[in-house]
């Protein structure tokens, strides 16, 4: 049975926690773990770059010189890619699309795999409960406490939380993130996991579909 140590609001180990093997427990393999991070990450990408060609460059209607008779070679337009100044060739355009899709079942077992890598190594900390009263001091002492300070952190919040997102902005390299929302980007970009007992059976109920 795989077990994990669960610590009290005042950071102290309190007991243990059986998690499900076939979510916590999942051998990894990278080539599923990358595919899913690139197609994340390039679904969030926007396509700011913008070039104009030949036909959208402002000016240019008139010839630079005749063609003949000056030894010079013949230009058409100023606005030619030619040109200073002038149109770009085959440039990037705001209307492309990076968008990779993802397969559900693929993007849940990349999920088991990051997750089952934090258990390994312990990096994922299961406390009882979270007494939130909108104030850093209580969160940020809780932290200090608890495997792994100072180093990337998210915190697995059970549910939307305005309280718990002012409590926890301005701690530094600790993020919230919804249980049930969480990615393969937002585990691999973090260290640790900081996660409630409800918080463990919002995981199991989502990825044991």
């Amino acid at each position: 049975m795989l077990k994990v140590k669960v610590y009290n609001q005042e950071g102290k180990e309190s007991g243990s926690l059986d998690l499900n093997e076939s979510i916590f427990g999942v051998k990894p393999k990278l080539s599923v773990v990358y595919q899913v991070y690139n197609a994340i990450i390039a679904n969030s990408r926007e396509p700011w770059a913008d070039t104009k060609n030949r036909s959208e460059v402002r000016g240019g209607g008139k010839k630079p010189w005749k063609q003949k008779g000056t030894g010079r070679a013949r230009h058409g337009s100023i606005r030619s890619p030619l040109w200073v100044g002038g149109g770009v060739t085959f440039g990037p355009l705001s209307i492309r699309n990076y968008k990779q899709k993802i397969n559900k079942k693929m993007n849940s077992l990349a999920v088991k795999m990051c997750l089952s890598d934090k258990v390994a190594e312990n990096k994922m900390i299961v406390i009882e409960d979270f007494s939130v009263e909108g104030k850093v001091k209580p969160i940020a002492d809780l932290r200090s406490k608890l495997p792994g300070a100072g180093k990337t952190t998210i915190l697995l919040a059970n549910e939307v939380n305005q309280k718990l997102n002012l409590a926890t902005r301005n701690i530094k390299n600790l993020n919230m993130q919804q249980a049930k929302d969480v990615n393969v980007a937002d585990l691999l970009n973090h260290q640790f996991i900081i996660i409630t007992k409800k918080g463990i059976e919002i995981l199991e109920k989502r990825l044991a579909k």
